[in-house]
């Protein structure tokens, strides 16, 4: 049964009977049978259900439906060693690439965060993730497990973006609808233009198979940034529209795979 259906908010925002007052240990067993949509309705009922599903992010809750929803291989292996919570891991997974919205050449690996491109020749492969964002800060890590190939994008896109185009080409950023960065040459890109180097330093290092890339999107001030390691990369786009942006990767080497997860809202500093 839906948590609608077993403990109902009543008129005044409280919950219908006496499931407001069960102790926060009880409350929380019952919700850890709980899935996303019913414990978002569960978050409005009054504060303490809310105290009870958010105080905790390594709560039996979200550890539940952690285990519930991830394969064991993303919670097994280190692809989430950056996502600290139970809470994020869920998040992370409700952000990650779309299995609906990339080329039809790639696919989406069962650990639910790495994307296959198979070996289709004369082909440029891309995938966006499942939500965008169109407000607020964000970041994830974007990785790659295999070969860049003559070009490897990371960046953002519109839903208008495609993700599938003839030739070895920088797909992320080939149109107004994207903007990228070649981490095999260390260009720019957007509409279909080179925009300059990144990062703009002497003799910036290559990328390294397996080094994770934090890309940080912030709605509010429409810029697009990256950081290496702990290192700050400075800001590669400015001026973003004040549209909904989705993460997104194009590839064109054959059996590469690219990880991407998503980390929440950035730290400063």
């Amino acid at each position: 049964p839906s948590a609608e259906g077993t403990m109902a908010a009543g008129p005044g925002g409280a919950a219908g009977g006496s499931g407001w007052r069960l102790p926060g240990r009880v409350l929380e067993l019952v919700f850890s049978y709980l899935e996303l949509r019913e414990l978002r309705s569960c978050a409005l009922v009054c504060k303490l259900w809310h105290r009870v599903l958010h105080g905790d992010e390594n709560s039996e809750v979200w550890r539940s439906l952690a285990a519930r929803c991830l394969a064991e291989e993303a919670l097994r292996t280190d692809i989430l060693c950056n996502v600290p919570t139970y809470k994020g891991k869920v998040r992370a997974f409700h952000h990650a690439f779309s299995t609906n919205d990339c080329s039809r050449n790639v696919y989406i690996k069962k650990n639910g965060f790495t994307l296959h491109r198979n070996p289709i020749a004369q082909s440029t492969d891309g995938a966006r993730t499942k939500i965008g964002f169109s407000e607020g800060r964000h970041a994830w890590e974007v990785w790659w497990e295999g070969p860049l190939g003559t070009v490897a994008v990371i960046g953002i896109a519109t839903k208008r973006a495609a993700m599938q185009c003839q030739g070895y080409v920088a797909l992320l950023g080939s149109d107004d609808q994207s903007w990228g960065w070649n981490l095999v040459d260390n260009n720019l890109l957007h509409n279909g233009e080179v925009n300059g180097s990144f990062p703009q330093c002497n003799n910036a290092p290559k990328y390294q198979i397996g080094e994770r890339i934090r890309v940080i999107l912030d709605m509010e001030d429409k810029t697009l940034a990256f950081e290496r390691g702990y290192e700050f990369l400075g800001v590669a786009f400015r001026g973003l529209p004040k549209v909904c942006l989705y993460p997104a990767v194009s590839a064109v080497y054959g059996n590469t795979e690219v990880t991407l997860v998503y980390l929440g809202k950035p730290l400063d500093g």
